[in-house]
């Protein structure tokens, strides 16, 4: 049936590409906004990516899935977008900390999202994926794409390989640094997993906007947190990727507050110009 469907797409039936489109559209725009991390303009790049595909859709030869062929497309747009911007520093999020303690209308604003937006709760699992989009964006961006597609969204060397039309050799090389990078960020900043970490960012939030909760037994529920004392710190990161692949940053119980949290670690590292 789904060769049907291809079949039908490839003669130039918009409603069978939107049909197959829409099988990974939300993986897709996901990715986007952990690139992007802008929530507009994910979709503006989701939006793009599908008519820039469907435009040339005649062009696609099968050598590699539909899915992926569609990622290729929207790499290269986010690649368009992101290629002046700096890459973020590992304390992007105590500057994000200190321009919210700086600027009274960030907590304000904060606290009226999570009373009042209907996606506006606060979990320290969550929190943790924001954590990891943010330390990738400390990456050289073809590293960041490269751990982003393969630790989080399950693609393979070979299709990492066809989306940046590089080698099988130069991925796994560029997933080694960038595995390496991101362990040793979260070995020497991580609370959670490091006596000796400097941020407490996701439990002193929890705290903030959970004040009944027990912020201990909440991060005992992390399986990262059992484990740290006996764990190396490559399989800290393995379980740490393992709950990231697991969230939808756009899908979340708290997706409106952490939207405008990453607003304001964007303002903090001069990505943009207003909170």
């Amino acid at each position: 049936m789904e060769n049907q469907i291809l079949k039908q797409a490839l003669n130039g039936d918009i409603n069978a590409f939107q049909d197959l489109f829409a099988q990974f559209q939300p993986q897709l725009k996901s990715y986007l906004y952990r690139l992007l991390t802008d929530r507009n303009d994910a979709d503006d790049l989701t939006h793009d990516t599908f008519v820039r595909a469907f435009d040339k859709i005649s062009s696609f030869g099968g050598q590699s899935s539909l899915k992926t062929w569609v990622f290729q497309i929207a790499t290269n747009l986010a690649y368009d977008h992101l290629r002046l911007r700096k890459r973020w520093l590992p304390s992007a999020q105590d500057d994000s900390k200190a321009y919210s303690y700086e600027n009274p209308v960030v907590p304000t604003t904060f606290f009226e999202i999570h009373q009042n937006a209907p996606y506006g709760s606060y979990e320290i699992r969550e929190h943790i994926d924001f954590c990891f989009t943010c330390i990738a964006k400390t990456l050289p961006l073809e590293q960041q794409v490269a751990l982003m597609l393969k630790d989080v969204y399950g693609f393979s060397v070979i299709e990492i390989g066809q989306i940046l039309t590089q080698t099988e050799g130069r991925i796994k090389h560029l997933l080694h640094d960038a595995r390496s990078t991101m362990t040793g960020i979260f070995a020497n900043r991580c609370a959670l997993v490091s006596k000796t970490g400097a941020c407490h960012q996701c439990s002193e939030l929890n705290g903030v906007f959970n004040p009944k909760q027990d912020v201990q037994v909440e991060r005992m529920k992390l399986a990262m947190v059992r484990a740290s004392a006996d764990a190396s710190q490559a399989e800290l990161y393995e379980l740490r990727a393992q709950l990231v692949q697991a969230i939808d940053p756009l899908r979340t119980t708290g997706t409106d507050l952490h939207e405008a949290i990453m607003r304001c670690t964007r303002k903090a590292v001069g990505e943009i110009e207003t909170f």
